[in-house]
Formats: C-alpha cells, structure tokens, sequence
C-alpha cells in the first residue's frame, strides 16, 4: 500500500513541476514561489493601513492629567460616615481605629472614596492601610503637582544660580 507525503496533499498540481528540482536553481524557483506570495501580501496589508492613516485624522496627545490633590475641610466627617456606613455597628469606639482586615470592605472603603473625592490610593500604598486612620491620614495629605524642575524655579536660589525653563 503506498501513502503519498502529507506535504504533497498541500501542494496545487499546477505549482508542482515549478517546485520540482532542476539542476538550475531548483531552490530558486521555490524562493520565488513561495517568497513571493509572503511579499504581495505584506504590500496589500502596507496599502491597507496608509490608506487607513491617510483616511483618519492625527491624534493630538490630550495633557498630562493632573495628579494634584486638595483635601477637602470636612475630610475627617466624610471619612467617619463612609466608614459607619460600610462596617456598620461592629466599629470600636474610636472610629479611626477600625481594622481594614476584610479585603472586600477595605476594598468598598477605598472604591467609594476614590469616586468621591477624585483622589485613588495607589496600588504601591494599598498595604499601608491597615486602618482608618490609615486611611484619614492619606486623604489629609495634599498633593501638588509641579515637577521638580518648577519647584527649583519658585524656590529662593543664591544669586549665583539661575535657571531659565523653556517651553
């Protein structure tokens, strides 16, 4: 019983004589056979996405978001009610000293705020907030965004240091 190749079922049996040895350049004609299909199909999908790009407008990169923060007066009220809310009547009587043992509730605490006041705990910080108080204590803390460089600009300098910021 004779079983033909699994790569001759492939093969179109009017491309076969092309890929058929010849003492001239057999490899030669395959490259042209099979390296040119790969090439007229990266130039159809390189007119495809030039046409695209000519079609849609530039993007204009929008601003840097603003990572400035502003603790409003009432902070430490607005806290106290979100935290009676969620926890409900297990709360000791210091309030500030409520555990954030639970991940889902710590993690309603910490939602409802970020919504409310704008203001997220970053991930790298999240371990750090074991408490309420924890908690008070990082939406008490204002954050001003200015980079390093305007900071050195407003800041009093000797009269023999001056920097000049262009934009």
């Amino acid at each position: 019983r004779h079983v033909s190749p699994p790569y001759a079922l492939l093969i179109p049996h009017s491309r076969l004589p092309d890929l058929l040895p010849t003492p001239a350049g057999g490899a030669a004609a395959r490259r042209a056979l099979w390296g040119g299909l790969r090439k007229k199909e990266k130039e159809v999908e390189a007119e495809k996405i030039i046409q695209e790009e000519k079609s849609e407008p530039s993007l204009i990169c929008p601003p840097p978001r603003s990572r400035s923060y502003f603790p409003p007066a009432d902070i430490q009220s607005c806290l106290e009610s979100h935290i009676r809310e969620i926890f409900g009547p297990s709360l000791p009587g210091n309030w500030q000293q409520t555990p954030l043992k639970e991940n889902r509730l710590k993690y309603r605490l910490l939602a409802q705020l970020a919504a409310e006041l704008g203001h997220a705990v970053p991930n790298s910080q999240l371990h750090l907030m074991c408490s309420a108080g924890d908690v008070l204590n990082f939406y008490s803390t204002p954050v001003k965004d200015v980079s390093k460089f305007d900071e050195l600009c407003s800041a009093k300098l000797p009269p023999n240091v001056k920097i000049t910021w262009e934009q």
